[in-house]
Formats: C-alpha cells, structure tokens, sequence
C-alpha cells in the first residue's frame, strides 16, 4: 500500500492508528481506528456528494441513492482491494484476518488519516482516483439487492419474482439456483448456499444487467 501520492509514508503515526482494529489496540494498550473511522466516514460521504452534485444532473433524492451505493460496506471492501489494505490492518492474534465490515472502517480511517495530514483536496484525489471509475462505469454496489430492484421495478409499477429452478448438493451444502422474473419475463439467475443468498445475487445480475454492466 503506497500512500505517498497523497502526502503519506508508511511510518506516518495517524495511519499506524488507522490501521490498528480493536482487537489489536486492546492486546498492546494504543489507540484503535474507530475515532478516525467516524471521521472519514463524514469526509467519504461529502466528497461522493459533491462530485455527483458537480458532475450530474440527478435529482436530490436520485443523488442521495447513488451515493448510498459508492459508501456502502461492499464498495468500500472493493476500494479497499485496490490498494491492498487487507494486508496492513492489525488484528489481534487469535483472528486470522479482518473482515469486511472492519476493512472497510479501516478504509474511511485511511481517508481521515488523509484529510487530517493533508486537507480536503488531497482526501477528495484519494477517494475519487479509486471511486471514480466504478461510478463512471455504473457499478452497483449494495448488500439488499433484492430491495434496491424492487424500488427500480416500482416506478412503472411491475411485479417482481423469484422462484428456485435448482437444488443441488447434501442437505448440509445445498447450492441453489434462483430465477428473478419481472412481470412473468425471467430476467437474470443467481446462485447461493441458501434461498436468501440465492435471490440476493438474481437480484443483484439483474440490476447489473438493467444498467449495462455484467460483474
């Protein structure tokens, strides 16, 4: 992870707490991640804001739905990726590695960790060189799918459903294979190891499809 475009080395004493999760801080007695993560989480938001704000024609209310899908939990995880954070957070010795939920807090401490060293402008470039290809090219990022295809099916006020066309595996494993039809016409399938994950990601294909986009 080389953060020295953006005014960080890797000795910097705000990001060693950036990186540091609870479990870690609590073992050696230092300060975790979890003030800074409430921060960058503020900065995030409003640099996503403003860019669809000064580069969109969206309503408020279309804006506010597509940020929620450039700051949520799944998008910051991929954001994350991109940079190898994974491999720099410090847990605890008796878990093997973060997981999402704590790579992406420590992904909004990283950009507090900006913001606090470099101001705004740096903070913005950081986020934005990362974020702003998955924007340009409409990638979806959400965890309730299943919700955010029934709000874009809602506005022309057709029907939505999904109906299991395969069970595979031992009752212990079971893999299936869910179909997502709109208005009776099959629009996408998904797979999982239950129903629910099954229908998430039918839901999931079919709004990625809706936009032009294949994950």
């Amino acid at each position: 992870m080389d953060l020295t475009k953006y005014g960080i080395n890797s000795n910097n004493k705000i990001l060693s707490i950036a990186l540091t999760h609870t479990s870690y801080a609590n073992e050696h007695h230092i300060e975790s991640y979890e003030r800074l993560e409430y921060l960058g989480d503020a900065v995030l938001e409003l640099i996503i804001s403003e860019y669809l704000f000064k580069n969109t024609t969206y309503t408020e209310g279309e804006m506010s739905k597509i940020r929620s899908s450039y700051v949520c939990e799944e998008a910051l995880v991929e954001y994350a990726r991109t940079i190898n954070l994974k491999d720099h957070i410090l847990v605890a010795s008796n878990i093997d590695e973060p997981n999402n939920t704590v790579i992406s807090d420590v992904f909004e401490a990283v950009v507090a960790t900006i913001y606090l060293n470099n101001g705004y402008n740096k903070a913005k470039e950081f986020v934005l060189d990362i974020a702003k290809p998955y924007i340009d090219e409409k990638r979806v990022f959400l965890s309730d799918y299943k919700s955010y295809l029934q709000e874009m099916v809602q506005t022309d006020q057709r029907s939505v459903e999904y109906r299991v066309i395969k069970e595979e595996g031992p009752a212990h494993d079971k893999t299936f294979t869910v179909e997502v039809l709109i208005e009776g016409i099959v629009y996408a399938k998904g797979v999982g190891k239950n129903k629910k994950a099954a229908e998430q990601d039918a839901a999931k294909n079919a709004i990625n499809l809706s936009a032009g986009v294949i994950k």
